[in-house]
């Protein structure tokens, strides 16, 4: 086991904010850790500071000699027209086979590989950023939220691939699935200080709730003793002949005082307010076709939503998901067809985006009273406030000094204040900590009107939806089962697509074929030999032109520099040729 890194007596704060007061953390070869933290707490800051990002206000970070840190960049390093190949290959400086090899374990093949980086969508771009971030061949990996927007496909490829990697991984993630699969240690950030825990997702938040519960008892132990010092003192000091037990009372609540345990962060506390349960249909889309002008993203939708259901609407990045919610809103025209709400439905939406738009001054209660159902009381609405962890001076708070993830909660108390039977959430756990998209899960949980939302989230998808509806190949259609039947589904689909590939001879897979003629057999054998010998011709060139380039950085001679300089250029010309010629043979053998 060997250190990589340590950070030692960190400070760093912003104005009165103090993100980091002496913390300290050693991260080693072995970890794989997940990261936890309040919003707002530093998680980001402390990524940005690991990769040399930012600057620590005193402490220091010691890095070993051999440390090879990787980062998954949230801005797209593409230039205008650049195929993903070709993206690679300029990132990484790997030859193109060994880019190919590395993006087929992300389903990036074939044509994908030759298409414009700016053609594709956001979570294959994301599949795109990983495999060059791996081909640099790190041995510590820091990931910050790296789930994000990425669809359940997406997500379970890159976490069979975590967790096979020779490396290191520090992962910050509100995606308690993933982080379950992906990472064995836990590290918690709170109140400037990193506490490391040698357990999973699950084991921690388990500890952590035991750790709450035993703070409070505590605290309630001292209070009532506290109170009962204080009484004897009050009633002895002015008598003479107890007045030394008084004194001696007096220093034991003194040290009750030096000794208070520290109160733990607050907890969610999410409740939905009570509504009048109704039977039948809550929505009904009758031929309805979504999409943007011009453009039919998915036709002919029949679907309904009964009354009490939670439907959880999945599919892959980019197959309308959110055009379908929106549509339904009211945020985007339907191309064609009809959207039936059931009698006295009163629909409220939220959107992935809704927390950039509320601004202004006015304060975080006067927008909740401003959203409210008729009749709600300032009780009610400081309770859910509350649940919402705006507690206190915070429902004071103007509206434009909030955070991202203190709007979109405040997007979500909002809604549910307002008194809806039937909401349309497009990624309500965005922006949200582990702690409170648990909460809300719970609340959404225990609803008892209809629920019509996507999530990347999968525990949240399992906690919440009663029924799945999926978008693939521009069409919506009802999946059996519930979330977990749809989840196996996915998953099974993987792993046969892996089954059906075989070893080709080379370093790629082939599909598996129908029959062919000996003759042809023969010949496609051959090729596969002839590219796996020009595989290995172009490795070692590769390594031979690496070792050059190390020997002319430190030539002092000018004849030997411009002898290496000349070896360096010949040996990228021939590797050029002979990549092509394994392009050729690739394409040839239909790899």
């Amino acid at each position: 086991m060997t250190t990589l890194l340590q950070l030692r007596d960190a400070q760093k704060r912003y104005g009165d904010h103090v993100l980091l007061d002496d913390a300290s953390l050693t991260l080693t070869s072995e970890h794989k850790a997940g990261l936890f933290g309040r919003n707002g707490c530093g998680k980001s800051t402390l990524c940005r500071i690991l990769t040399g990002e930012e600057e620590l206000d005193a402490g220091e970070i010691v890095r070993a000699k051999d440390l090879r840190l990787g980062h998954l960049r949230q801005d797209d390093p593409f230039r205008p027209g650049e195929t993903v190949l070709d993206f690679l290959r300029r990132d990484t400086g790997r030859p193109a086979w060994r880019c190919g090899e590395a993006a087929g374990r992300f389903e990036i093949k074939g044509p994908l590989l030759e298409s414009p980086v700016e053609a594709i969508s956001g979570g294959w771009r994301t599949r795109v950023k990983v495999t060059a971030l791996l081909l640099h061949e790190p041995n510590l990996l820091v990931l910050d939220e790296p789930t994000n927007f990425l669809d359940l496909r997406t997500q379970l490829l890159l976490e069979r691939i975590l967790r096979d990697v020779n490396a290191a991984c520090l992962v910050v993630s509100h995606d308690r699935t993933f982080l379950k699969s992906v990472c064995r240690q836990t590290i918690e950030m709170a109140r400037g200080r990193l506490k490391p825990f040698p357990g999973d997702v699950d084991a921690y938040l388990d500890h952590r709730r035991k750790r709450i519960e035993h703070a409070e008892r505590t605290r309630v132990s001292v209070e009532a003793r506290r109170r009962k010092l204080q009484d004897f003192i009050d009633r002895n000091r002015a008598r003479a002949a107890t007045a030394a037990q008084a004194r001696s009372r007096a220093k034991q609540l003194e040290r009750l005082r030096a000794e208070e345990p520290e109160t733990p962060e607050p907890v969610p506390r999410i409740r939905l307010p009570g509504i009048a349960v109704r039977k039948g249909s809550a929505l009904r889309c009758e031929g309805l076709s979504i999409g943007y002008p011009g453009r039919v993203v998915v036709p002919d939708i029949d679907l309904e939503v009964v009354r009490g259901t939670r439907v959880a609407v999945v599919g892959d990045n980019g197959e309308g998901k959110t055009t379908f919610l929106r549509t339904v809103g009211g945020t985007l025209p339907p191309l064609k067809g009809e959207i039936l709400w059931g009698h006295a439905v009163r629909a409220g939406c939220y959107a992935q985006a809704v927390y950039e738009e509320i601004r202004g001054e006015h304060t975080v209660l006067d927008h909740l009273e401003g959203l409210a159902a008729g009749g709600t009381d300032t009780k009610d609405l400081l309770n859910t406030a509350g649940g919402f962890l705006f507690r206190g001076a915070d429902v004071d708070k103007p509206v434009s000094v909030l955070s991202g993830g203190e709007r979109a909660r405040l997007c979500l108390a909002s809604l549910f204040v307002a008194g809806h039977d039937v909401l349309v959430l497009d990624e309500p756990g965005n922006h949200l900590d582990v702690e409170t998209l648990e909460a809300l899960a719970e609340a959404l949980h225990s609803f008892r009107g209809t629920v019509l939302f996507t999530s990347h989230d999968r525990h949240f998808l399992q906690r919440v939806a009663t029924d799945v509806v999926e978008i693939r190949n521009g069409r919506l259609a009802a999946h059996p089962g519930g979330y977990g039947a749809y989840l196996y589904a996915v998953e099974k689909e993987l792993a046969e697509g892996e089954g059906r590939a075989k070893p080709s001879g080379g370093r790629g897979k082939a599909e598996a074929r129908a029959p062919e003629s000996k003759e042809k057999a023969r010949e496609r054998y051959a090729m596969a030999r002839r590219a796996t010998s020009l595989e290995r011709q172009i490795e070692n060139m590769g390594e031979a032109r690496e070792k050059a380039r190390k020997r002319f950085l430190v030539a002092t001679d000018p004849e030997e520099a411009r002898r290496l300089h000349d070896e360096m250029a010949s040996l990228r010309d021939r590797m050029g040729a002979l990549e092509e010629e394994w392009i050729a043979l690739r394409e040839e053998l239909g790899e």
